[in-house]
């Protein structure tokens, strides 16, 4: 799997047994805390190899730096955040590169391990799956209120939490049923996202409206105008392609256009799955939830929020 696709990782067959899941992701402070920030970005990295279905082995930093503007203090305290959160993964830090920047950014170059034949893509959807969601929507929302100085500290904390959270949990727990396709959440929202799933298998895709999970307070900070840029660009991408009920109001679509910072993983599972693997999910700890359903061959793929 390489350029080929719109996917989340490259993978690189070894042998039969064995596959290397490569992926590189990094980003600018989402916190003001280096610590949180290290914790996010590392989680935000090691997802990908998560969305194919793999095991992270080893990471690599890459770090931006404005040693002029910033104290040491604040690379050192993100650092550690992301090697604590790469030992969570079970992975191993291996080395990184560093370079003078007048932003700061940090990430990961992550290399995992998968079967060669058991590898997820997020163009695997089958007529008759369900889609289910592991992490509730609405990060971009409370970031733009919290830089704005106007999200309650519970809600802020919620936030952190959530997208420091490791998807290993989600990815450990699906091994267990019938998982024909797999993507996680990010910059292009959840609509995004499953507008690639449904592209990528050429089906119709249905997204429940009704259904999100959603972080508390995203809504009403939603409905005060606090949008990130980045969903109203992920709204006029995906407009000619996608289908919207006449019902579903306006800020349910913005947390659906919402661009997602280390967001959950979205499978697309065997239908008759679906429920007892929501009901693991939940048992483990996860705010998952079935959000949508996979319909008919489409030629180009299409979805539709009903």
């Amino acid at each position: 799997m390489g350029l080929e696709s719109a996917d989340d990782a490259g993978v690189f067959r070894l042998n039969s047994e064995t596959a290397l899941v490569q992926t590189l992701d990094f980003l600018t402070p989402v916190t003001d805390s280096p610590y949180e920030f290290g914790q996010i970005a590392a989680a935000n990295s090691l997802s990908d190899v998560y969305a194919m279905g793999g095991k992270p082995l080893t990471a690599m930093n890459i770090v931006c730096f404005p040693n002029h503007d910033l104290p040491e203090t604040v690379l050192a305290d993100a650092l550690q955040g992301g090697i604590d959160k790469i030992q969570e993964a079970g992975a191993t830090l291996v080395g990184g590169h560093s370079v003078e920047d007048p932003e700061f950014k940090y990430g990961l170059s992550v290399t995992g391990v998968v079967h060669p034949d058991r590898f997820l893509t997020n163009g695997g959807a089958r007529t008759g799956d369900r889609l289910i969601l592991t992490k509730p929507l609405g990060t971009g929302i409370l970031a733009t209120a919290v830089k704005g100085k106007l999200a309650e500290a519970s809600a802020a904390r919620e936030m952190v939490e959530t997208m420091s959270q490791l998807n290993k949990t989600a990815s450990e727990t699906m091994e267990d049923f019938n998982v024909n396709a797999c993507t996680d959440i990010t910059g292009f929202g959840l609509a995004g996202h499953v507008l690639e799933m449904a592209r990528g298998a050429k089906k119709e895709i249905s997204l429940f409206a009704q259904a999100l999970p959603e972080l508390p307070g995203a809504r009403e900070y939603a409905m005060m105008g606090l949008v990130p840029a980045g969903a109203y660009n992920n709204r006029k991408f995906c407009d000619p392609f996608i289908t919207i009920d006449d019902t579903i109001d306006k800020f349910t679509l913005d947390l659906l256009f919402d661009p997602q910072t280390s967001g959950g993983l979205v499978f697309a599972i065997n239908g008759k799955d679906a429920e007892n693997s929501v009901k693991r999910l939940k048992d483990n700890g996860l705010k998952a939830a079935i959000v949508g359903k996979i319909g008919n061959d489409h030629p180009c793929g299409n979805l539709s929020i009903i």
